[in-house]
């Protein structure tokens, strides 16, 4: 499975259709609203949200939609990443509900090669998240820095950091023999 891409395999208007999807329950809406100590009525106060608002229900907070659709894009875009550079742009179109499904797709707007590092790029990126019906709800545009082929190599390839299984001394056959252990 492909996590992240070198800056040679970014092609300038390539889109990457991120899956799966992501159904936002009400749990994982209040868990991030505590986590982030937002405390707001709107996301966390059912009957506040059906009496005084527009929508007659909470509204999914918008750091947390933004939040799914960054991790959904990992895999296709920046699992490889040196670092994020920028968010140029964040806009929530219409709201997310408990319940919906969110959807994400990114497209490569530009590429520049780093101008002090040879071995790393830049990616400017646009990311779009829809819900079930097709509905729009999020757009954000981004910079990420990520490594050139050379940078790859140079540190370990495509896993860089991942570990040898070695036998140990309650199994010193071959490793393909070691018992799995249930559960």
């Amino acid at each position: 499975m492909q996590f992240g891409r070198s800056y040679e395999e970014f092609e300038v208007g390539a889109t990457y259709r991120h899956w799966p999807g992501k159904t936002v329950t009400e749990y994982d809406d209040h868990l991030f609203c505590l986590l982030t100590m937002n405390h707001h009525p709107l996301h966390m106060d059912e009957h506040f949200a059906s009496e005084t608002t527009q929508f007659g229900r909470n509204v999914v907070v918008g750091n947390y939609v933004y939040s799914i659709l960054l991790g959904m894009s990992v895999p296709d875009v920046s699992g490889k990443a040196i670092a994020n550079l920028e968010v140029e742009s964040l806009r929530h179109v219409a709201p997310t509900f408990h319940g919906d499904t969110l959807y994400g797709e990114t497209t490569v707007l530009g590429k520049r090669e780093s101008a002090s590092k040879d071995d790393r790029g830049v990616v400017h990126v646009e990311t779009i998240g829809y819900k079930q019906d097709g509905t729009v709800v999020c757009v954000f545009r981004r910079r990420v820095m990520v490594p050139k082929q050379s940078y790859l190599e140079q540190r370990g390839g495509e896993q860089p950091g991942r570990p040898v299984p070695v036998p140990d001394r309650n199994w010193p056959g071959p490793l393909a023999e070691r018992p799995v252990a249930d559960g």
